[in-house]
């Protein structure tokens, strides 16, 4: 026997047909595009023509760099980030704006921004609904500003800092004026800030000013008292008198200290030559004395006249002994000097060596006043330094005070933007664009229409045509086992099998009936769960599936439940077994909502075998009698396929008003009887035997249902 087909091969789409419908109907569908093509151009020659003008903002410094504070420190400083100038964006459109410009311009006196509060018939239908406010309760002024907004449309052109002010009115002069007032009106809002700005900062400062000014004089008044009091004096390098006397004493005493040196090794080296009797002339202290030198000379020409006269005369000579005594007379006489010399020198030492003594003595002491000038010091410098801040912020609030005030009086403060582009007054209107609107609207109806034929066509079902190989085949009947064969019996035969009359033959005891029988006995018996069991396997699972459907037709709620492990009975009616099911529902991973879907081919719903791991749906099977009650209360008859089970495993799922059915191909196969057998020795007793033979749908099947 063929197995179950799916059901995505039971109708298949004729595009022939489907298409040529088009052609069939096409004077409906230009007659139908040709009306909504008029109704948009009745529309768009009865509308009311709107002017649209355009005013353009620029943010940017308008201080000139001749009149900054300090133009070095605003040099690179930008005017607003994006942020800002996107922030001008709603200062331009606020409410303050427009009601000035409205005033400016009259714009309560126009019938366009305030039309009384008057509405139609239809707009007093939905106010009495609750559905729009009452105009007429509704200040003018507030009808004004609405209708203005309406009109309005300013935004900020993407990466400049550039400002559109757009507005659109029935008058084209209207519509140029009203943008270049709302652009004056906000450069003049902003000057005005400025200036409240300005006069609340000259408010401010000025008795900060005079509070601080006399600050400034309790601050140098403190640091002349104290500088008087703790007698701290300042030289001309602006540091402490005591200090600097200090560092001069230091600069002495090192003097001082380098002359003793140089004395005493002097007096030392003329001590040293005149001890070992050796020759003074290598000594510049001595050789700088004027009676040394002078008797140097004396002494050289003496020795030139011994030298002269010892050619001519003998060394004994008393010419020459005299010379001789004279020159050794000198030498003492330098000897005597030198050693004069050597006494100066040591006086020299010694006199040092006090003066370093009175130095050093007196540079302790000024060290001991410079330790206590330095105390005085530190706090008269931070006297100083309180004294100094303070100045600087008077004298930098002046300048600022100063800044103001005279900005104020010139009346100079120039606002960071500027009209670079002002409206015109528009020559054509910006709508309705007449050709645009009708060829849209022909083009548009001409699609609708189109879409709208090939729905009805598809859901009138004379687009669909059968598959190939569509519905099953005839069954051939066969006796059960056990029982007499009554093949030639005229009620058993295939073509016998509908019939109402012949459909119901015994076997071992075991009623044998049609498809639209057993739909009849649940419905008559009022059953509320039947129970398939299909021995035979996948292919005889398409008993129930046609019992559920034939139920479904006949008005009953049905819901049929696959309990098969191979998802026979739920694949066909849902084209796949993807979907999730009873074993996700049981693995606690969907809800109700979630797993029943709906038949593709009949009200029938449908729980398919679902997709979650079959152990650990096992594992909580115990709930299955929980989900089957509960499915019995919301649908009439539930229809429970559970393919080739045994007795003992069906016992969970039967209940009252449960009936248990068997469905049946092949009568002559073992298994069929033997399942049989096993039931009714388990106490399900009065079975059925369904068999799908002969049965064809009562309809084509419908495409394309959407899923519960």
């Amino acid at each position: 026997m063929p197995g179950i087909r799916s059901a995505a091969n039971d109708v298949d789409v004729d595009l022939g047909a489907l298409f040529s419908s088009l052609a069939r109907r096409w004077p409906r569908i230009l007659f139908a595009a040709l009306i909504i093509t008029a109704i948009a151009f009745a529309f768009a020659w009865l509308a009311t023509p709107k002017y649209k003008g355009e005013t353009r903002i620029l943010i940017e410094t308008r201080e000139s760099v001749f009149t900054q504070p300090d133009p070095a420190s605003n040099a690179n400083s930008p005017v607003l980030d994006e942020e800002g100038v996107t922030s001008q964006v709603q200062v331009i459109s606020s409410t303050e704006v427009l009601k000035k410009v409205a005033k400016q311009l009259d714009l309560a006196s126009r019938d366009e921004f305030n039309d009384g509060g008057e509405i139609g018939p239809i707009g007093r239908v939905l106010v009495l609904a609750g559905l729009k406010s009452d105009p007429s309760e509704i200040p003018a002024e507030e009808r004004v500003l609405q209708a203005m907004r309406d009109r309005l449309e300013v935004y900020r052109v993407e990466k400049s800092r550039v400002i559109v002010v757009d507005f659109s009115s029935a008058d084209p002069k209207l519509a140029a004026a009203v943008p270049n007032a709302i652009a004056e009106t906000y450069i003049a809002v902003q000057k005005d800030a400025k200036l409240e700005s300005n006069s609340d900062a000259t408010s401010w400062l000025a008795p900060e000013i005079k509070d601080l000014t006399k600050r400034v004089k309790d601050a140098e008044a403190k640091v002349a008292d104290y500088r008087a009091h703790s007698d701290l004096f300042l030289a001309d390098n602006n540091s402490a008198l005591i200090t600097q006397q200090l560092s001069q004493m230091a600069t002495e005493l090192s003097r001082v200290r380098a002359d003793r040196a140089a004395a005493e090794a002097k007096a030392l080296s003329v001590k040293a030559a005149l001890a070992s009797g050796g020759s003074l002339d290598a000594l510049p202290d001595v050789l700088s004395s004027g009676l040394i030198q002078r008797l140097r000379e004396q002494q050289v020409q003496l020795k030139a006249n011994i030298d002269q006269l010892s050619t001519t005369l003998l060394p004994n000579h008393p010419r020459i002994k005299a010379l001789r005594s004279q020159l050794a007379g000198l030498d003492r006489q330098i000897r005597a000097e030198a050693e004069k010399v050597l006494a100066g020198l040591n006086t020299e030492a010694d006199t040092a060596k006090l003066r370093e003594q009175q130095l050093l003595a007196d540079l302790n002491k000024a060290k001991a006043e410079s330790s206590r000038a330095g105390k005085q010091e530190v706090e008269l410098r931070a006297l100083q330094r309180e004294a100094t801040a303070q100045r600087d912020l008077l004298e930098s609030y002046l300048t600022r005070y100063r800044e103001a005030s005279s900005r104020r009086d010139r009346d100079y403060l120039p606002v960071d933007a500027r009209i670079f582009s002002r409206a015109t007054v528009p020559a054509v209107p910006y709508f309705p664009k007449s050709i645009p609107i009708v060829v849209a609207a022909f083009i548009a109806s001409l699609l609708i229409m189109a879409v709208i034929t090939l729905l009805q066509e598809l859901f009138s079902g004379r687009a669909m045509r059968p598959a190939r190989g569509t519905g099953f085949g005839p069954v051939e009947e066969v006796a059960m086992p056990g029982s007499p064969s009554r093949r030639d019996d005229p009620a058993f035969s295939p073509a016998a099998v509908p019939s109402a009359e012949s459909e119901t033959a015994h076997a071992a005891g075991i009623s044998k009936v049609s498809v639209e029988r057993a739909a009849e006995k649940l419905i008559a018996g009022g059953a509320s769960r039947a129970i398939f069991v299909s021995p035979e396997g996948d292919e005889a699972a398409a008993a129930s599936v046609m019992v559920a459907r034939e139920v479904a037709d006949a008005g009953l709620r049905v819901l049929l439940l696959d309990l098969t492990s191979s998802g026979a009975a739920s694949t066909p009616m849902l084209e796949s077994n993807s979907y999730p099911g009873v074993t996700n529902l049981l693995a606690a991973e969907a809800q109700f909502t979630d797993v029943i879907h709906v038949d593709l081919y009949s009200d029938c719903h449908v729980m398919p075998v679902g997709t979650a791991d079959p152990e650990r749906a096992m594992r909580a099977v115990d709930r299955l009698p929980i989900i089957l009650n509960s499915l019995t209360t919301a649908y009439d008859v539930v229809v429970v396929e559970c393919g080739p089970a045994e007795a003992a495993s069906i016992r969970r799922l039967v209940s009252d008003g449960a009936e248990v059915l068997v469905s049946v191909i092949e009568s002559e196969d073992a298994s069929v009887a033997e399942t049989a057998a096993a039931l009714e020795a388990s106490g399900y007793g009065d079975l059925m035997l369904v068999t799908p033979a002969g049965h064809l749908p009562p309809h084509p099947p419908v495409p394309d249902r959407s899923a519960a």
